[in-house]
């Protein structure tokens, strides 16, 4: 039987950190902030955990070559746990999301289900891999959006889903290292993120403030865009792999920028705040 410290290994559990701030950017945008975020915001956690299970699920016999250390070729965790875990928490994010936010929840939260498994099962090596993916996240953001006007949340989810672009292109590089030029390209459209991200809101639900905002998202790009900087340096596996991480526990503030925008200030920094708790985390349990 598996330890609850190998799934969580896994399900990569401390980078569901970046998760939640999805829900509730978008529900933000689209004057839809209440009880029902917290559901949804959980429900979204789900599904992140069982994509992570599917994937490692789906990359074993890669990952007994590149990655052995990974639960499953290290033989920590069976093939058909990690299957059924996936399953399962499938099951359970849709059902949540289901109750939670009844039929418009239902309808984004099944084609996000279905687009993080494509993305698993089929997508992930071919070109349409980063995109696929972005569509997985911008969708998140869109499940927040369901209770109120999701049109409004159209640019939140197009700038997460941007920022999501940059991470999975570096992400391929992560075992083989990187060229100079990647990295460079990848800095230059989270500088463009970090401005659409800081830019003042024109929605009805935004009111007046842009300092929060600007500085969230400078913290996010001095977070992300540093460890960019550094493999640009050095374009090693190691550099790559900790630019991924980067991007992966930098978002919430990513997200605390839009969700401040949006006029929650409070709740923005809220989200921010698990920026540095999941880079803490990430010390234990690899977010990658």
């Amino acid at each position: 039987m598996s330890a609850l410290g190998d799934l969580a290994e896994l399900v990569r559990a401390p980078a569901a950190l970046s998760v939640p701030g999805d829900v509730v950017a978008g529900a933000a945008a689209a004057g839809a902030l209440g009880p029902r975020t917290a559901g949804l915001a959980g429900a979204s956690v789900l599904l992140y955990w069982a994509g992570m299970a599917a994937n490692d699920w789906a990359d074993r016999r890669l990952d007994a070559v590149e990655r052995p250390e990974r639960p499953i070729p290290s033989g920590r965790v069976s093939p058909a746990t990690a299957f059924g875990l996936a399953a399962g928490l499938t099951a359970a994010g849709l059902g949540l999301a289901a109750v939670t936010g009844g039929r418009r929840a239902a309808a984004v939260a099944i084609p996000l289900a279905a687009t993080i498994w494509g993305y698993d099962l089929a997508a992930k090596n071919t070109a349409a891999g980063p995109a696929v993916m972005a569509a997985c996240r911008g969708l998140d953001v869109l499940l927040g959006a369901t209770g109120g006007r999701p049109v409004r949340a159209l640019p939140a989810a197009l700038t997460v889903a941007a920022h999501t672009v940059t991470v999975t292109v570096l992400s391929r590089r992560e075992v083989a290292g990187a060229d100079t030029a990647l990295p460079l390209r990848t800095l230059a459209g989270t500088a463009l993120v970090a401005i659409a991200a800081a830019r003042p809101a024109t929605t009805p639900t935004a009111r007046p403030g842009v300092a929060l905002p600007v500085a969230l998202a400078g913290w996010y790009a001095a977070r992300y865009g540093g460890a960019q900087a550094r493999v640009a340096a050095d374009p090693s596996a190691g550099r790559v792999r900790a630019a991924v991480g980067a991007g992966i526990t930098g978002l919430p503030a990513l997200q605390g920028a839009l969700t401040a925008r949006a006029g929650a200030g409070l709740l923005g920094l809220a989200v921010a705040a698990a920026a540095p708790l999941g880079r803490r985390l990430a010390r234990k349990v690899s977010p990658t």
